[in-house]
C-alpha cells in the first residue's frame, strides 16, 4: 500500500504572480486525492525558494522517504518540489531506488516506467532552465539601469525610491542631516558613531521600528560613494544621475578620519589627548592613567587623569602632567592660531570683494578643466574598448574604471563650483576663514575634549611635551594665523597656498604692519 504526504510550497521572491498560494494548493490536492482515491497522511507546507538546496521541510520529506515512513508525494506540479539540479535529482533517484513509488500531481502527468522518469527529468529541467533565464534577464536588466545611472535596488538614507518615475529622489529631512553627519564627522564636532546615531535619533530618523539606527547602518552611509554621485554595484563603479548630497572632498576627509580612529589599537580607556602628542626628551608617545585620591573631610574620593611618557625608547625624565594643564595649553595653542569672529567677518568681505575681481580669470581656468574632462572621457572610452575586445582582463578594468570615474567626479566638481562661484580659490579661503573661526569658538568652550582635540590635530603637528610645557608646529594654512592681525583697512587680498589648493588671504595673515 502507498503512503502519501502532500507537499506545497510558495516561494517569498516568486516572479510569476500566476502561481497559486499555500491555501490554493492545499484545497486543489484535496480535490484531486477525492477524485483520484488517495490517501493524504498529511500536508507538509514550507514558504521557501526552490533555486538552491537546503529547505527544512523539504529535507524532511526526503528523510521520511529515505527512513520508509512514506513512499509517495502528492504535489501541485514538479517545480514546487525542485528548481535546483541537486533537489531534483534526489526526488528521481529515489523513485529508481523503490523508495519512492508514486508521484502525484494534478498539472502533470508521471508514472514509474523509463517514460515517465525521463519526463520527471525534463519538466526538472526546464524549473531550473526557468529558474537560470530569469535570474540572467533580472542581472541584464540590473546592469543595463546601472549603465544609464539609476540605482536598481533600495535606496540609501537620505533619499527614497520613486515608483512613478523608477528613480532615486533626495529626502530633504532626512537628506539635511546625511549632509551634517558627514561635514560634522570630518571637523570632528561629531567624533563616533554613537554622536550620529543620536544626531538622527534627535531629528526623528530611526529603523522602521522607531529605534535608532544600527552602529554598522552609520559606518556603511559614512563609506558609500552614493552619497557623492559615484555608485558602486558588486565591485564595479558607475555614474550615477541621482542628486549628490556631498563633494568628493568632504567624503575623502570623512574617510581619513575613520581609518584614523577606527584602524588604531582598541584603548581601555578612551583619553581625548592621547595618540598625537611625543615626549621630546624620548621621543615616545605620551599615555594617560587615571587615579583616584580621597578627600575624608570635604570631597570624598575624586578620580584624576594624568599623561606620562610610555619611556618604550629607553630611561626618560619627564614628569606626569594632569589633564586639566596639558587641556589648557592645547586651548592656548588652538586660540593662537584661530581667528576671531570679528576678524573672520572682515576677512570674509575683503575676500567677496577680490572674489569679483577674479572672475574674469574663471573663464580661462574652466576651458582648461573641460579640456581635461574630454581628455578623461576617451580614456574611458578606450579602456571599454579594450575591454570588450578582451585585451584588459575584468578586476583591471573594474579597478581602473573606478580610478577614472574618481578623477571624473573631482574635475565635474570643479568645474560646478567656478560655473556657481566663479573662483576656485574663494570657496576654500572661505571655508579656511569659517574653520578659523570654529577653532577659535572650540578653544573657548568648555567640556569638549574630544572637540578640542580633533581641531588642535587639524591645526597643527609634531606636537611635543618637554618639561611640562607643550611644543607644536603650526600646520599650513594655520601657520599664517600664528601672528597678531594688524590694522585691516591698510591691506589687501594676495595669494598663498593652502595644502594643495591656491587661496588668496589677507596678508595680515602673515606679518604684522
Amino acid at each position: 500500500m502507498i503512503k502519501y504526504i502532500a507537499y506545497c510550497r510558495k516561494s517569498t521572491d516568486e516572479k510569476d504572480k500566476q502561481i497559486m498560494s499555500i491555501e490554493q494548493q492545499i484545497e486543489e490536492l484535496k480535490a484531486f486525492a477525492d477524485r483520484e482515491k488517495l490517501e493524504i497522511s498529511e500536508f507538509l507546507t514550507e514558504a521557501e525558494t526552490a533555486k538552491v538546496p537546503g529547505r527544512p521541510v523539504f529535507n524532511s520529506l526526503i528523510s521520511l522517504i529515505e527512513k520508509g515512513l512514506i513512499n509517495g508525494i502528492v504535489s501541485w506540479h514538479p517545480d514546487r518540489l525542485a528548481r535546483n539540479s541537486i533537489d531534483g535529482g534526489k526526488i528521481i533517484y529515489l523513485v529508481d531506488t523503490g523508495k519512492l513509488q508514486a508521484l502525484k500531481f494534478p498539472s502533470f502527468w508521471f508514472e514509474n516506467t523509463p517514460q515517465g522518469k525521463f519526463m520527471l527529468s525534463i519538466a526538472f529541467g526546464q524549473s531550473k532552465y526557468y529558474v537560470d533565464n530569469l535570474s540572467e534577464n533580472v542581472k541584464r536588466g540590473l546592469y543595463f539601469k546601472l549603465r544609464r545611472g539609476e540605482w536598481p535596488s533600495y535606496a540609501p538614507l537620505g533619499y527614497k525610491n520613486d515608483r512613478n518615475s523608477r528613480s532615486i529622489m533626495v529626502v530633504p529631512k532626512s537628506a539635511k542631516f546625511v549632509k551634517e553627519a558627514f561635514r560634522k564627522f570630518a571637523s570632528g564636532e561629531l567624533s563616533s558613531m554613537k554622536d550620529i546615531r543620536d544626531l538622527f535619533f534627535k531629528n526623528g530618523i530611526t529603523r522602521r521600528n522607531g529605534k535608532s539606527l544600527h552602529f554598522n547602518q552609520i559606518r556603511e552611509m559614512l563609506q558609500r560613494t552614493f552619497y557623492y554621485g559615484l555608485m558602486t554595484y558588486h565591485g564595479e563603479t558607475y555614474e550615477g544621475k541621482h542628486t549628490p548630497l556631498i563633494t568628493k572632498k568632504l567624503f575623502d576627509e570623512v574617510q581619513k578620519v575613520l581609518e584614523k580612529k577606527y584602524n588604531r589599537k582598541p584603548q581601555k580607556h578612551d583619553f581625548a589627548f592621547t595618540g598625537f602628542i611625543k615626549c621630546k626628551e624620548c621621543g615616545s608617545y605620551f599615555t594617560a592613567e587615571k587615579h583616584k585620591k580621597f578627600y575624608p573631610k570635604t570631597r570624598g574620593e575624586v578620580e584624576y587623569t594624568y599623561y606620562r611618557c610610555v619611556k618604550k625608547k629607553g630611561v626618560c625624565s619627564q614628569k606626569y602632567l594632569p589633564e586639566e594643564e596639558l587641556e589648557k595649553q592645547l586651548r592656548e595653542i588652538v586660540s593662537s592660531v584661530s581667528l576671531s569672529e570679528v576678524w573672520a567677518n572682515k576677512f570674509l568681505e575683503m575676500a567677496e570683494k577680490d572674489g569679483e575681481k577674479e572672475k574674469e580669470f574663471a573663464f580661462g581656468e574652466l576651458q582648461k578643466l573641460s579640456v581635461s574632462l574630454d581628455d578623461l572621457e576617451k580614456k574611458l572610452d578606450k579602456l571599454l574598448e579594450s575591454y570588450l575586445e578582451e585585451i584588459v582582463d575584468t578586476g583591471s578594468y573594474q579597478k581602473k574604471k573606478d580610478e577614472l570615474l574618481q578623477t571624473k567626479k573631482i574635475l565635474q566638481e570643479k568645474i560646478t563650483e567656478i560655473k556657481m562661484k566663479g573662483s576656485s580659490w574663494l570657496e576654500p579661503l572661505k571655508e579656511f576663514i569659517k574653520e578659523a573661526a570654529d577653532a577659535a569658538k572650540i578653544a573657548r568652550a568648555k567640556n569638549n575634549p574630544d572637540q578640542l582635540s580633533a581641531v588642535g590635530k587639524k591645526v597643527g603637528s609634531n606636537y611635543f611635551l618637554f618639561n611640562k610645557r607643550l611644543q607644536f608646529l603650526p600646520n599650513s594654512p594655520y601657520d599664517l594665523l600664528a601672528a597678531p592681525a594688524p590694522d585691516a583697512s591698510k591691506t589687501a587680498i594676495t595669494p598663498f597656498l593652502c595644502g594643495r589648493e591656491e587661496l588668496n588671504l589677507h596678508p595680515a595673515l602673515r606679518e604684522p604692519r
